[in-house]
């Protein structure tokens, strides 16, 4: 997602997700997001947050970018893998070659200056006729600009073809498994980050064990028509199962310590800044063959000016979005998510600070409302995940 996604927008330019109705039936308050109509909330922040953290939520993220590229010629043949992962390669840091069917990686796809111009997840199909197709999601607020970008360094070789028209749902919770596995059983055999292209009915869907907060879970691809719909209306048919709004997906996240695109990392920021050099395996640092890769290698061997961290204010006055920090009067960096956090009981928040600062445990003020407040760097996430390995 992107700074401005909430901002206001005119009613009659927004577009609406095909659970619209069903957001509105069950009592959603709906704001202006990333282009769309959306729920903010339906029973209340607090009560959403902690209802996943226990149970199940289900989320409508059908705003955001799934899509499906394939090479032009050779799907399903030899070597079909390797020469789909080359041509992504060409974006991002990541070693998506490889990816074993039906794994996912989460990477960065960058600008030539090693700036990160969106966070997605790249997922080799797990069907080997479907060797060459990759399936990837991209943040809601820039996916045109991802597909065009793709679709401009790729042109001649891969087709890519979007799926925003269907239904993109996230069923998150420890109790998650046991909703879904009767809907389908192969989530239960499913690990972190593993996916598996389900045929029935006549149709297609996606179900890939990752999520956006912290706790197991799966994203669902759903056709747009009444059997997808069926099978939203059936997940939240079941008790152990809430809707969730935009406010919790926030919370969660930042407890987790998950990165919100366009406020703790754009295209200003590498992956080394954004503490997200994890996404750059071996082979590609070896090979140092992706975009502002001697800027950003150069920062993992000397280290960054500044680094994203954890950040926890000592008093009961979240540090919001904005927020400067200073050490001994200086300015030394700034928060870029902040708030309340549900689970911890307390405020959390991330920014970037100065490196030499970003140890946990470093004190720091944030300066909330023009007023000194104490806090401190901290490690992340604030939560420990409990994502199914």
């Amino acid at each position: 997602m992107s700074k401005g996604a909430m901002a206001d927008q005119a009613n009659d330019t927004l577009r609406r997700t095909p659970l619209h109705d069903l957001h509105q039936e069950h009592g959603g308050k709906m704001v202006p997001f990333a282009g769309y109509e959306m729920p903010v909330q339906f029973e209340g922040v607090k009560p959403e947050h902690l209802w996943t953290r226990e149970h199940a939520g289900l989320f409508d993220v059908s705003h955001m970018g799934p899509c499906f590229l394939y090479l032009k010629e050779g799907l399903g043949q030899p070597g079909a893998h390797e020469k789909i992962s080359a041509l992504i390669e060409r974006l991002v840091p990541s070693a998506i070659s490889t990816l074993k069917p039906g794994q996912g990686r989460l990477t960065v796809l960058l600008n030539e200056d090693g700036g990160i111009l969106d966070d997605l997840i790249i997922t080799r199909m797990p069907d080997a006729s479907l060797d060459g197709m990759l399936y990837i999601v991209v943040n809601g607020a820039v996916k045109h600009d991802d597909w065009a970008l793709i679709r401009e360094k790729l042109a001649g070789e891969a087709e890519l073809q979007t799926a925003d028209d269907r239904i993109l749902v996230a069923l998150q919770g420890p109790e998650a498994e046991a909703v879904l596995t009767p809907h389908f059983p192969e989530a239960a055999e499913l690990s972190f980050m593993r996916c598996a292209h389900v045929q029935k009915d006549g149709q297609r869907y996606m179900v890939s064990r990752c999520g956006y907060t912290g706790e197991d879970g799966f994203e669902l691809l759903l056709p747009n028509n009444e059997t997808g719909l069926a099978y939203v209306r059936n997940l939240l048919g079941d008790e152990r199962v809430k809707p969730i709004g935009l406010g919790a997906r926030d919370s969660l996240r930042l407890e987790a310590g998950l990165c919100l695109y366009g406020h703790d990392m754009d295209a200003s920021r590498t992956p080394v800044e954004a503490d997200l050099q994890w996404v750059i395996q071996k082979s590609r640092r070896e090979r140092a063959d992706f975009p502002g890769a001697e800027k950003i290698l150069k920062q993992i061997a000397e280290g960054p000016a500044e680094k994203r961290v954890g950040i926890l204010p000592l008093e009961r006055a979240p540090a919001r979005e904005g927020t400067e920090i200073h050490v001994d009067g200086q300015l030394v960096g700034m928060v870029t998510s902040g708030g309340f956090g549900p689970s911890t009981d307390s405020p959390v928040a991330m920014g970037y600070v100065r490196a030499d600062l970003a140890n946990p445990g470093t004190k720091i003020d944030l300066m909330v409302r023009g007023k000194a407040r104490a806090g401190e760097v901290a490690a992340l996430p604030f939560v420990q995940p409990n994502y199914k390995r």
